[in-house]
């Protein structure tokens, strides 16, 4: 018999939110000063927030096996809008620096229906590894290689037509977190080896093909792509050409040190200071400590999002948390490397920081999801301590 039911939020994620909003919106006022726009992008971005955190919460409309059953019309709506998108006319779908991934909005900016994308993906893969894992509960070599097909296949459509874009940032993240998704999917470890084992041979044979024949690479990468690659490799060959971003941002970063020079005391200018750079600013004007706390901001909020799945029990919010974990773990991991000069430049936002109305709206719609699994998170009293998902 069930007793003292209780509907818990977990208001720590709003709380990260409301502090990632706080900080944002700073950080995109200390660097815009030196952009050359009229924009208030703080104001912008502060707008953007509030937009994400009413819309996003229209998802408590909707329990779990709604939005299950929802999946797949948004899998479908996104594939279509981002088919809309490479067909789209200059007017409406602008190519910016050689990439066709946005729709212009007039009054609004621009939004990427990628972000959104990524969402949807999670979403539906998440129904397909639990409807699977629930239909099939001998398992077996044959089984797991039919779902890891399926998994593949659902992953291969957005991916192709971003990766057409081109933009080969958002087509990593895809595969990220399908990976994510299908180490929890509980494929025999021995498929999930093999996999990664291929993942390292392809990294290798494209190395081997950027050394000796870039020409492969052209194929699915524009020369912006491959320029960019070409940077990373030596920032300080070209400092005044394609490396002046990552020069200019290796500068920045460094010269903050410990402490940092103060809020808006930042000197070192950096291209797009406000958006996939804003790392540079905090650690500029707040050093190594204040870049530091960043950090530990998404790793608490990384933790929350697995206690929040794990608590719950349930297969698929498990597997919707662990694809928002394995996106959001890549975005920070991508885009913190790429401006320190670890990884290449793949313009990968870094989440509810940078400026940008599409990834602040996906980011929170993901968090919202997270949250309304809390909800959904029923105590009994004579449970042992532990939760079990309920359907209302």
């Amino acid at each position: 018999m069930e007793e003292n039911k209780i509907s818990k939020i977990d208001i720590s994620i709003y709380l990260i939110i409301i502090i990632f909003m706080c900080i944002s919106c700073a950080f995109i006022y200390s660097a815009q000063k030196d952009l050359p726009y009229l924009d208030n992008f703080a104001l912008k971005q502060a707008v953007w927030f509030i937009t994400g955190i009413i819309v996003s919460s229209l998802i408590f409309l909707f329990d779990f096996e709604q939005i299950k059953k929802l999946s797949l019309y948004l899998y479908l709506f996104g594939i279509l809008i981002l088919l809309l998108l490479m067909i789209s006319p200059e007017s409406i779908a602008p190519e910016i620096k050689g990439i066709k991934a946005w729709f212009s909005v007039p009054g609004f900016g621009s939004i990427q229906p990628s972000e959104l994308m990524k969402i949807f993906l999670i979403l539906f893969l998440a129904r397909i590894i639990s409807d699977h894992n629930n239909i099939n509960t001998t398992k077996s070599l044959r089984l797991d290689i039919w779902l890891l097909i399926k998994i593949f296949l659902i992953t291969l459509l957005p991916l192709l037509i971003v990766v057409l874009q081109p933009d080969a940032g958002t087509g990593m993240v895809f595969v990220s977190i399908m990976l994510g998704m299908i180490l929890i999917s509980r494929i025999d470890w021995r498929i999930i080896v093999s996999i990664f084992g291929c993942g390292i041979a392809l990294i290798v044979f494209l190395a081997l093909c950027f050394l000796y024949n870039q020409e492969i690479l052209l194929a699915f990468l524009g020369q912006y792509q491959l320029d960019r690659i070409h940077s990373w490799l030596d920032p300080f060959s070209d400092s005044l050409g394609i490396s002046y971003q990552l020069s200019q941002s290796i500068l920045s970063i460094a010269s903050g040190m410990l402490y940092g020079k103060g809020f808006t005391e930042g000197i070192v200018y950096v291209p797009e200071a406000h958006s996939d750079f804003i790392f540079t600013t905090i650690s500029e004007e707040f050093g190594f400590l204040g870049s530091s706390i960043i950090v530990t901001l998404y790793f608490a909020l990384i933790y929350r999002i697995f206690r929040i799945a794990f608590k719950n029990k349930g297969e698929y919010e498990i597997l919707i948390a662990s694809g928002v974990c394995s996106m959001l773990t890549f975005h920070v991991f991508e885009n913190i490397g790429m401006v320190i000069g670890l990884v290449p430049i793949t313009g990968i936002p870094l989440p509810l920081f940078s400026y940008g109305g599409s990834s602040v709206l996906a980011t929170i719609f993901a968090l919202t999801i997270i949250i309304n699994i809390s909800k959904n998170t029923k105590k009994y009293m004579f449970g042992g301590g532990d939760n079990y998902n309920t359907k209302e």
